[in-house]
This record gives C-alpha cells, sequence and structure tokens, in this order.
C-alpha cells in the first residue's frame, strides 16, 4: 500500500480518522499542511501520516501519524511515519519535531529524542498545530521530539 496525498474529498474522512485516533484535527486542510493516507480495498482509511514546514523550509512538524491497533504490530505506522520523514527532506527540511505525550519509545525507534518544546514553538510558530497548541495552553502540557534529516534523501522530488 502506498500512501496517497490527500484532497478536500478526504478532509472530513481524515478528521473523523483522527478523531478516533485522539490526534489534533486542526489545520488539516490548511495550504501548509501536507497529508497522505492509506484507504484500505473499501475504502476506509487505515493510516495517515503528514507534517508542517516551517517558514524557512529547514524545519518539519511531523503530526497525524496513525493507524488503527491492528495494524501497529504489521510495521504500517513505522512505514508511514518514516514516509513523512523522508517526504519533509526531500522538501528541504533539516530537522523533523513533534509532539507526543505517548508514543515517546515507537518515535525513538526512529531516531528521535527529547527536545525542548520552547524551541520547537519559536522554529515552527507558524504551524497551525503550534499555533493552536499555544492559543489553549496546551503546548506547556506537550512533550517534545526531534532528529536530524540530514540521513534521509533530500534530492528526489516529493511524492504527490
Amino acid at each position: 500500500m502506498s500512501p496517497r496525498p490527500v484532497t478536500g474529498a478526504d478532509v472530513d474522512d481524515v478528521r473523523a480518522f483522527l478523531q478516533a485516533a485522539d490526534l489534533t484535527i486542526a489545520g488539516l486542510d490548511a495550504p501548509t499542511t501536507r497529508l497522505w493516507i492509506d484507504r484500505d480495498a473499501g475504502g476506509a482509511i487505515v493510516g495517515s501520516t503528514g507534517f508542517e514546514l516551517s517558514a524557512d523550509g529547514r524545519h518539519a512538524l511531523i503530526r497525524s501519524v496513525a493507524v488503527p491497533s491492528d495494524r501497529r504490530a504489521a510495521g504500517a505506522g513505522t512505514r508511514l511515519a518514516r514516509f513523512a520523514l523522508e517526504q519533509a527532506a526531500r522538501s528541504g527540511a533539516r530537522r523533523a519535531w513533534l509532539f507526543s505525550r505517548r508514543s515517546g519509545p515507537f518515535w525513538q525507534r526512529l531516531g528521535f529524542v527529547a527536545a525542548d518544546r520552547g524551541e520547537l514553538a519559536s522554529v515552527l510558530a507558524g504551524t497551525e498545530q503550534v499555533r493552536l497548541f499555544t492559543e489553549t495552553g496546551q503546548l506547556e502540557r506537550e512533550v517534545a521530539w526531534a532528529r536530524d534529516l540530514s540521513d534521509l534523501p533530500g534530492d528526489l522530488p516529493p511524492v504527490g
């Protein structure tokens, strides 16, 4: 299964899928948010992934990486997370960041380390998710993670 870019027709389905996964749905249709999904043969979303770039394009906020629990042991989440990281690198990002209070061990297996929440908020201040978390006070409850993207292919064109 290869992720395909989310279109306007997909946004409501993606919103429902991410709500069920207890992930942030703000800004899904913003022009700065890049999202991809996997659908099964019946058309149901069975995975999502994406990112938002900083204004200078050097930083990516990885977001909306989700799969149903029955697909996690099969590596679907890892595949989608790696896809987002590769797409961010291909788009010019040199560092990836994310918020995760529950999935730290998953992200650590992908090379992420604990990061400074304030630094994340500073370099990605213009992203939908950071703006929302700052406005609502949620930022103070979040756990930040980061990793360098220099080991990923940045010289290939973005997919989708």
